[in-house]
């Protein structure tokens, strides 16, 4: 009896399936689909996290250009605003008077107080050394450390600028060529001149050389040679390089002039004096 009961309600739920599916076919698709997509995202491993990428790219960003430019053109001499890193520092009042060491508490109560900046003057001791300024006396101090910047530019390396002409030039291209050539050494430039050796078959083969001393001389006290004359390329052309004299040399070259002129005026001073013996 109970059997049979149960293939009553057996028979009887296929049924009812059989008429559902029939009356609603694209929901049964549905629900078919959903545990296979279930299925196959199990079998693909979640990112705990999303990484995140910035996009790459060979152009540079303007904004971190200007920002560069404005820390390299910003004064070293600077207040540091209220960031004080330190517990306790040694500080120097705006007339240069020790207060000793303060908590950095007090020295923010005095800065509120006096309407003054702080400005940090030497990080290398045990107790880094402060000072307190009025803007005043840090604008002016900047000013000062430019002013010496200037006055001591610091020394980069040197760049060569290069030249080469045939030896055939004319007289005036060649007091062309010898003004830009002076106008780098005034820059502090190296110049690399290469003369080429012209076609003319009856020219000389000391000319390439002569033309290099030549062009030295219409720069007397300025510049020498960093390389002397020597033949490149098998001896079809010449090469040297010229540099901007240094202190040592120019006040040398200037002695040696001023040796020349005393011993000219000598030489001139003794000849009046013979010519007025005769006289006599």
């Amino acid at each position: 009896m109970a059997a049979l009961l149960l293939k009553r309600l057996t028979s009887q739920t296929i049924k009812t399936g059989n008429n559902y599916i029939s009356r609603c076919p694209g929901k049964c698709s549905l629900c078919e689909t959903v545990p296979a997509q279930r299925s196959l995202g199990a079998s693909v491993p979640r990112l705990s996290s999303w990484v995140h990428a910035e996009a790459f790219s060979t152009v540079a960003d303007p904004q971190d250009e200007e920002r560069k430019k404005k820390k390299k053109s910003k004064p070293a001499f600077n207040s540091i605003g209220r960031k004080i890193h330190e517990r306790v520092i040694h500080v120097l009042d705006e007339a240069g008077n020790d207060l000793g060491n303060m908590h950095r508490a007090d020295v923010i109560r005095l800065m509120n107080e006096r309407d003054l900046r702080l400005v940090k003057r030497d990080s290398g001791t045990e107790s880094p050394q402060y000072q307190l300024l009025t803007g005043a006396q840090i604008h002016k101090e900047q000013l000062r450390l430019r002013e010496l910047e200037k006055a001591n530019p610091k020394a980069g390396p040197t760049l060569t600028k290069e030249l080469s002409f045939s030896s055939n030039i004319g007289q005036h291209d060649l007091d062309t060529k010898s003004k830009q050539i002076q106008q780098w050494i005034e820059k502090q430039y190296k110049v690399q001149i290469t003369i080429k050796k012209g076609k003319n078959p009856e020219e000389p083969e000391q000319k390439m050389e002569e033309i290099c001393h030549q062009i030295l001389q219409t720069m007397p006290g300025l510049a020498t040679f960093s390389s002397r004359p020597q033949p490149v390329r098998g001896g079809k052309a010449v090469m040297c390089v010229l540099r901007h004299l240094s202190k040592k040399e120019e006040n040398a070259w200037r002695e040696a002039q001023g040796t020349q002129k005393g011993d000219a005026l000598n030489k001139e001073d003794r000849n009046h004096q013979e010519s007025d013996v005769v006289h006599q």
